[in-house]
């Protein structure tokens, strides 16, 4: 899509590049990222002087003690965090990372789009396993954890996209990826829903993935090539492919691609058993069935 350059005014600009570089900083030196998140975010939602009255041990009501406690994302928990095969260590960080991402979102400055594309980016640079140069990551983008995704340079991540890195998650270059699509890294077995496989998940360079469609774990959208809106891909979308429907069969190849593609029969190749990533659960970690069931006794 054409695009025209759009320039902050001066005061506004100097103030958007001065936020970012002081959080980029902060992040990037000795600070425990817990406290950066927490102290980033009393100042974004104007809550500094309830916060210093609350520190000094002041009262405080209710209401106000849970908002204060939420700006810690040490205070909280993200569904990611009940994944038994979660690997701590990296999630220690990714979580607050995460927590900052989604509550700027929730500020009214996450609309300011030259500033909040530019916060984004270099949240991305401190949270992803990769983050490309000159990314457009729009509003509402939730992942799993963020540190399995590896994302190239130019592509534009829309709004309210879920980018699930349970397992892996690439995304190449110049890649768009439009509003409500849900690419995922994870699957859970038919049968029993908790036991859960995870898969590297590929979108190459130069693929279009539109609107609201959904990209199952493990499969590989090929280079240059399209989902249609609301499409389920199921299989493997082949180079230069056009994908629709549920499941998303190949329909046709992109004009002035033809010697370069592989057939429209090659389209939708289930090589999931490929890309499955194994994973061990960590000795002594206590898990439990969320829906209660017992499948022993059933059987």
């Amino acid at each position: 899509m054409t695009k025209r350059h759009i320039s902050l005014p001066l005061a506004a600009e100097e103030g958007v590049r001065a936020f970012i570089d002081e959080v980029d900083e902060r992040l990037s030196g000795e600070e425990d990222t817990c406290d950066v998140v927490q102290d980033v975010l009393v100042d974004l939602y104007g809550d500094r002087e309830a916060y210093e009255r609350w520190q000094a041990g002041e009262d405080v009501s209710n209401a106000e003690r849970v908002r204060l406690q939420g700006y810690d994302p040490c205070n909280s928990t993200l569904e990611s965090e009940y994944y038994a095969e979660k690997d701590e260590e990296k999630f220690k960080r990714s979580k607050h990372l995460q927590w900052l991402w989604r509550q700027f979102d929730a500020t009214p400055m996450a609309d300011n789009v030259e500033f909040a594309l530019r916060f984004r980016q270099m949240l991305a640079d401190h949270l992803f396993e990769e983050a490309g140069e000159n990314l457009r990551l729009f509003k509402g983008i939730t992942m799993t954890y963020g540190h399995n995704i590896r994302v190239g340079d130019n592509t534009v991540v829309h709004d309210d996209v879920h980018l699930d890195d349970r397992g892996e998650l690439t995304i190449g270059n110049r890649v768009s990826i439009s509003d409500g699509v849900h690419l995922y890294s994870h699957d859970h077995d038919i049968v029993d829903q908790t036991a859960v496989k995870n898969f590297h998940t590929v979108v190459e360079d130069d693929a279009r993935v539109t609107y609201d469609a959904m990209v199952r774990a493990g499969c590989r959208v090929g280079e240059n090539s399209v989902v249609g809106a609301r499409s389920v891909v199921q299989g493997d979308v082949p180079a230069h492919h056009v994908a629709v429907g549920t499941p998303a069969k190949s329909v046709k190849i992109k004009p002035g691609w033809e010697d370069e593609a592989e057939p429209l029969e090659a389209g939708g190749e289930n090589r999931q058993a490929e890309r499955e990533i194994p994973y061990d659960l960590p000795e002594g970690v206590d898990v439990f069935d969320e829906f209660g069931r017992d499948f022993e006794s059933s059987n």
